[in-house]
């Protein structure tokens, strides 16, 4: 009877021992998922970052590509100008050379004139003497004064001549600046297209990483979010509640993470009681979901855990928002894990604490975190970031 008694004692401790280990194993497993789900978050901030660097950079380079396109076009545009000025050039030194030919041929003639002119005036005053002579050196100075101005003329036209061809020197002179600039320019631009190519292909393989994150943050958690969506969510939100998108988005952030992370525990190791694991079991079959693998927040070191989707309501507190969640969304029955349904609440709760105003946002912030119990630090805390991560989110909107 003894002996039996230190069987079933030895019985009973083992149970106790195995039921320990067990339930350690089984925390460690959800300590794991945990880090797995953070580690993964963290990844997927560092290539946003990334993304957002390299977008950065590829707007920048977008803008010096359109300045140096600019400046090719300028170029260009001057070289083709100078062309025309410098035929213009060649042009008028043809016809210069014409007008010098002209009048070389004019002088030529009157030279010969001229010399027949002479040899008639010799004769004359030979046969006729001086007097006949005299009569005829009239004409003879006409004809000199003729050749003069002959001569000045063709002068005249020679040093336009090389005028116009200094300037047409020039202006090739300036053309050929214009074609090395265009040539530099050009280079320029091969480059700069392709730091733009290689831009986006990285832009593109951070997306194919994020991508396949997101998936694997999906596997942790059920879901994941495209950054737009939730942009457009927010501002249909604000659009219908008043709160400010940035006030909404600074406190999704704070909640999940832009509805990436919306919980690590299933319902029976949150520890939400009863009153809310009987709700969230009615709400999680009446949408199809198998509450027994739908995740919801651990439990806190000051506190209980079970806040649901992607504003972290907690059962007993969606149900009193469900039915106005419907009248703006259309979805019925509303879904906490839903982004449309989840963003709705969230900003109809903060609303309903006076975050409508941003005299009104801490408070709201406080209140949906920590309830009617503000005074603690932790709820300070809570409202203080989201404040100012709403700041800085006032240029981004």
């Amino acid at each position: 009877m003894h002996n039996g008694k230190i069987i079933k004692n030895l019985i009973l401790i083992l149970i106790f021992v195995w039921l320990v280990v067990f339930d350690v194993k089984s925390y460690q497993k959800i300590v794991l998922a945990a880090d797995d789900v953070e580690e993964t978050r963290d990844d997927l901030k560092d290539l946003e970052e990334k993304k957002a660097k390299e977008e950065k950079k590829l707007n920048q380079y977008n803008s010096t590509l359109q300045v140096t396109q600019s400046q090719i076009n300028v170029t260009a545009s001057q070289i083709s100008k100078t062309e025309t000025e410098i035929s213009r050039k060649v042009t008028e030194v043809n016809n210069l050379n014409q007008r010098i030919e002209l009048n070389q041929e004019i002088l030529r003639n009157y030279m010969q004139g001229t010399y027949y002119a002479d040899q008639d005036f010799l004769i004359k005053l030979l046969l006729d003497g001086i007097g006949m002579a005299h009569g005829m050196s009239g004409d003879f100075d006409q004809m000199l004064n003729t050749n003069e101005r002959i001569l000045f003329l063709i002068k005249e036209i020679k040093k336009d001549k090389e005028d116009l061809e200094f300037v047409k020197a020039e202006l090739a002179e300036k053309k050929e600046e214009h074609e090395d600039i265009l040539y530099s320019k050009q280079v320029e631009k091969k480059e700069i297209v392709g730091d733009i190519a290689e831009t986006k292909l990285t832009i593109s393989q951070l997306d194919a990483k994020m991508s396949k994150l997101r998936s694997i943050l999906s596997g942790f958690l059920g879901r994941a979010y495209s950054l737009d969506d939730v942009i457009d969510t927010v501002k249909y939100a604000e659009k219908k509640t008043g709160v400010r998108k940035q006030f909404l988005f600074a406190m999704l952030d704070k909640e999940t993470d832009l509805g990436r992370f919306t919980g690590g525990c299933t319902y029976k190791k949150s520890k939400m009681g009863d009153a809310n694991a009987k709700i969230f079991k009615s709400l999680c079959n009446d949408l199809g979901y198998d509450y027994n693998k739908m995740k919801v927040s651990c439990p806190l070191s000051y506190g209980i855990g079970g806040a649901m989707g992607v504003a972290q309501f907690m059962p007993t507190t969606w149900v009193g928002y469900k039915d106005k969640i419907v009248n703006y969304t259309g979805n019925s029955p509303a879904d906490p894990w839903d982004l449309k349904d989840g963003i709705m609440g969230m900003a109809l709760k903060l609303k309903a604490a006076g975050g409508d105003k941003k005299s009104g946002e801490y408070k709201a912030a406080a209140i949906y975190y920590c309830g009617s119990r503000l005074e603690r630090t932790v709820c300070k805390n809570y409202a203080n970031t989201v404040i100012s991560w709403s700041k800085s989110y006032d240029d981004y909107f």
